[in-house]
């Protein structure tokens, strides 16, 4: 059995801090959250590495855990605070929500895989992620029951700037995502200023395109 503890401290060392991450309390999070119980049993030998893990079930849509290093320069730039309300938009199994939890006041953590969502639901209990509530349903439409929110995390990019989130956050809120344009990606920190959705680039990144946030083809006659 691996020594999980020294692969996790490899992880931060060697991806994350390296990736310029500072904020101590994101990095001790880290540091003690086990990864490998959001990854399915024959893939544990995957859960530390420095690349995107599938997680979905064969035969289901291909889903995968987002990067570590990208999760944490995402978090580190939205500035969680203990009060914030966040939503984790494609969840998958939970691990993006459990690190949110220890950031941040509540979590919704919304996920349109049913398989995905209850793996979420188990693997958060075994941590004691009390603080997250996982929901089901089309990561694109969002959660509107639960906010509006500080905080809109999409845990995985989209080809699209998600507009249609903007009613979701709250006056001054922010949203963190990784803007797929065609086969590079940047990381974009928007926040919602004066009824608008207005946005920044803060790091060249690479995800997983999220369901639901495909550019649609545009027909030239």
């Amino acid at each position: 059995m691996p020594n999980f503890a020294d692969l996790r401290r490899t992880m931060v060392d060697g991806q994350v801090r390296t990736g310029g991450v500072t904020d101590l309390r994101l990095l001790g999070v880290l540091l003690d959250l086990p990864r490998e119980r959001f990854v399915p049993q024959d893939k544990v030998d995957l859960a530390y590495l420095d690349r995107d893990v599938i997680v979905s079930a064969a035969g289901r849509p291909v889903r995968k855990l987002m990067k570590t290093m990208v999760l944490a320069k995402l978090l580190e730039a939205v500035g969680l605070s203990e009060t914030d309300r966040v939503l984790d938009i494609g969840c998958a199994t939970g691990y993006s929500a459990a690190v949110i939890s220890r950031l941040a006041g509540a979590v919704t953590a919304l996920e349109e895989d049913t398989d995905l969502a209850q793996a979420a639901r188990r693997a958060l209990a075994e941590v004691n992620a009390g603080n997250v509530s996982v929901v089901s349903g089309a990561l694109k439409a969002g959660w509107p029951a639960g906010g509006p929110y500080d905080v809109i995390i999409l845990d995985g990019a989209t080809e699209i700037v998600p507009q249609e989130l903007h009613d979701q956050l709250k006056p001054g809120g922010r949203l963190a995502c990784v803007l797929r344009q065609g086969p590079a990606g940047r990381a974009m920190l928007f926040r919602s200023l004066e009824g608008e959705l207005s946005g920044r680039p803060i790091f060249d990144a690479a995800a997983p395109l999220l369901p639901g946030f495909q550019r649609i083809p545009e027909f030239v006659f």
